[in-house]
């Protein structure tokens, strides 16, 4: 069963390229294009997608409240988004996580990640590259978060604090796993109850929490 993903970039040639590269993947597939987020909003509405790759600039709306639009923390049945963008000139990256998106990507990342962060979405995870965004995640976090961060439900216990260390630098399940020679699908019962401790919708949300609450230093 293929990936079916919708690509937003108002920049042609980025785009092209961005809808040439997942067709050229096996399982994926581009199931439609726009040049703005109020077009790609209206795509995902009516195509329900496995995953929106949004670009953050464009006009019209851009990608923060066309993800919002789609994965917001009021959006009864949310999409799968992940942003893209440049680091050097883009300022939006926080923002754009705090909307709902499950991760991001630079635009030079190159196909193996991209398609690494679409498959990581499509299947209710999120791309969290040790090189690319937990930095983003430290330096945003530092410039301070909107309102405090959310006191636990339950306080952590000693695992799911090294759990919680963990994913925010952007170890996979699998290394995780590995790291500390616990199976997989006790990894994935941490990050659960993780998110169910902290209220957060996804595994880039634990990562801000930690950044946000000093548990990680850049």
């Amino acid at each position: 069963m293929s990936i079916r993903v919708i690509v937003a970039d108002d920049q042609e040639i980025a785009r092209t390229g961005l809808v040439m590269i997942l067709d050229a993947q096996p399982d994926i597939e581009v199931v439609g294009e726009a040049a703005d987020g109020r077009r790609a909003v209206e795509l995902a509405r009516r195509l329900r997608p496995d995953v929106c790759l949004f670009d953050i600039r464009m006009p019209g709306l851009d990608g923060i409240e066309a993800t919002r639009f789609l994965a917001g923390p009021n959006v009864a049945d949310p999409l799968a988004v992940v942003v893209i963008t440049t680091f050097d000139l883009d300022d939006y990256v926080y923002a754009a996580l705090r909307a709902g998106a499950r991760g991001f990507l630079l635009k030079n990342a190159g196909a193996a990640m991209l398609s690494q962060a679409i498959h990581a979405a499509a299947n209710g995870d999120a791309l969290i590259a040790p090189s690319v965004t937990a930095r983003l995640l430290g330096a945003f976090a530092n410039a301070g978060p909107t309102s405090p961060p959310a006191h636990p439900i339950e306080t952590l216990t000693d695992r799911e604090e090294q759990i919680l260390a963990t994913v925010a630098r952007g170890r996979t399940n699998n290394e995780i796993a590995d790291e500390f020679h616990i199976s997989l699908s006790t990894v994935k019962s941490h990050i659960a109850s993780l998110m169910a401790k902290l209220g957060a919708r996804n595994r880039v949300e634990i990562a801000m929490w930690a950044y946000e609450t000093n548990r990680v230093k850049n």
